[in-house]
């Protein structure tokens, strides 16, 4: 499986993202209807909150909830490529980020650099 060219610390690929979507396209309607798809009773999503060029993008502008978020936060102190790279891999707050988005690609994506990075068989 190649490494795609744009993702996330935790694995998500940003051109496959309809927040990175619809920002780049500068889609307002994507937005709107992204927003109404991820709000929650509880929480609820604004298309501004979704405003985002990719969280490892120099002079980025981040999706409101990316800002605290802890997988990002660690990745850019360790200095990290994206959390495939990283020595402690997988770690605790990867595995509870994992959870919260329900991203089984994201989790198979970094292994698999993982695995290429330590040089151990498939």
């Amino acid at each position: 499986m190649p490494e795609p060219t744009m993702f996330a610390y935790c694995g998500l690929v940003c051109p496959e993202c309809p927040a990175w979507l619809g920002t780049q396209r500068n889609d307002r309607a994507l937005l709107e209807k992204t927003a109404a798809k991820w709000s929650t009773p509880d929480c609820q999503v604004r298309p501004e909150d979704l405003i985002c060029d990719g969280c490892r993008t120099a002079g980025k502008r981040l999706a409101g909830f990316c800002y605290g978020c802890q997988v990002r936060l660690c990745g850019e102190k360790r200095g990290v490529q994206n959390c495939g790279h990283c020595d402690r891999f997988p770690c605790p707050t990867l595995e509870q980020h994992w959870q919260f988005m329900s991203v089984k690609e994201a989790r198979v994506r970094l292994s698999e650099i993982s695995r290429k990075r330590r040089g151990t068989p498939a």
